[in-house]
């Protein structure tokens, strides 16, 4: 093949219908454009591929770092996250404990009537609503209306909190009891608040 010859070859004068009488030359210049092409076109979408791979396993690694990040952050606080859950099972347990069930709620009506009575009041009112169910507990209203001195009130309050159930007041109300305001008597109404906790058949 006389390569020398390619500078006298015209493009134009090329017929590629008869392409395969055409000088060598031409012939061998053409596949060497083929191959040129198909090279440069495979190279170029695996290069692409190859790119897209890379990013992905990009964004995979550094999901993973995070990943890895937080759960290392997670085992190196085990033995302290462990502790505080024990120590909320302890505290939920004391709560549940102050919070009266089915048999401690006659009992524990008694007890506040009883606190009333030490304090010196006069109990002119005294009405347990029932249970009034929320989630995993129930509210036990007991409306009250006592009659005596300040005193005596501050008395019956301080009393009934250092009972060993959870009791709050509520809705307190305090007046003379004379609607002439004659004497020292005042009249409070009160609903006392105790809670019941509920099983699960409770619940449902």
């Amino acid at each position: 093949m006389d390569l020398s010859k390619l500078n006298e070859i015209d493009i134009n004068d090329i017929d590629f219908k008869k392409i395969g009488s055409a000088p060598v030359a031409v012939k061998a210049v053409l596949v060497l454009l083929v191959c040129i092409i198909v090279a440069a076109a495979g190279y170029a979408l695996d290069i692409t591929n190859q790119l897209d791979k890379l990013k992905q396993a990009e964004r995979e690694e550094s999901t993973l770092r995070q990943t890895f990040t937080e759960k290392q952050a997670k085992a190196a606080n085990l033995d302290a996250y462990k502790q505080q859950l024990e120590e909320m099972r302890v505290s939920f347990g004391t709560l549940l404990r102050q919070l009266p069930n089915k048999t401690e709620i006659e009992t524990l009506l008694t007890d506040i009537s009883q606190t009333g009575i030490s304090a010196g009041l006069e109990i002119e009112y005294f009405k347990p609503e029932g249970l009034n169910p929320k989630e995993f507990y129930a509210e036990y209203p007991i409306k009250l209306r006592l009659t005596g001195h300040y005193h005596e009130f501050a008395e019956f309050v301080s009393g009934v909190a250092a009972l060993p159930r959870i009791v709050t007041m509520q809705g307190i109300n305090i007046e003379p009891a004379d609607k002439k305001g004659a004497g020292s008597k005042l009249k409070m109404d009160v609903t006392a608040v105790t809670y019941q906790y509920l099983d699960e058949s409770e619940q449902e």
